[in-house]
């Protein structure tokens, strides 16, 4: 008896499986009826396949210029700024060496000349590395250059935002500033 039911619910089961499955003239709603291939359809899915991918090649392409362009920059950026804090640690160095001649009596001393001579080559080496000095004599103050340490009255309209004094030298490094000049500017 037990088989007998069990073989009726395994009949039921498949008039089910049979009743859902579409016979050959029936769609479903979930397999879409496909269009018959023509010779147009198929050239116009290729030429659309073939312009995606040379789309997809020129970005590549150009992505990989801007990548050689960029890292290209970044090695000679290396290359040129690479002694850059050698040199900033050097700045403190002429500091001294004008402080110590601006202290120095007059007069025609050999340790005087010893003195502003190595001054001189010192300066010549930097100059020859591309360390110069930013000019504040007369100058216009320029935020990029210059950093404002005070400010005081202009006695005229015509000094107003220029530099009155320098109270320590900037530098730049090739066209980069290495040391703010610090600065006194009329207001």
């Amino acid at each position: 008896m037990k088989n007998k039911e069990e073989n009726e619910a395994q009949n039921e089961a498949s008039k089910e499986e049979t009743n859902a499955q579409p016979t050959a003239g029936e769609t479903t709603e979930e397999t879409p009826v496909e269009e018959p291939l023509t010779e147009d359809s198929v050239l116009d899915e290729m030429i659309e396949k073939y312009n995606k991918l040379n789309d997809s090649h020129l970005r590549l392409m150009a992505d990989f210029e801007n990548y050689k362009k960029k890292t290209g920059k970044e090695k000679s950026d290396l290359i040129k700024y690479g002694g850059e804090t050698i040199f900033i640690n050097m700045l403190p160095i002429i500091d001294d060496f004008e402080r110590a001649m601006a202290h120095m009596p007059e007069g025609d001393d050999p340790v005087k000349e010893g003195v502003r001579l190595i001054y001189s080559k010192f300066l010549k080496f930097l100059e020859q590395n591309g360390v110069k000095p930013i000019e504040t004599q007369d100058a216009v103050f320029d935020t990029d250059f210059h950093e404002a340490v005070t400010m005081f009255p202009a006695a005229d309209e015509s000094q107003k935002g220029k530099i009155i004094d320098c109270t320590q030298k900037g530098y730049l490094f090739h066209d980069k500033v290495i040391r703010f000049a610090k600065v006194v500017v009329a207001q």
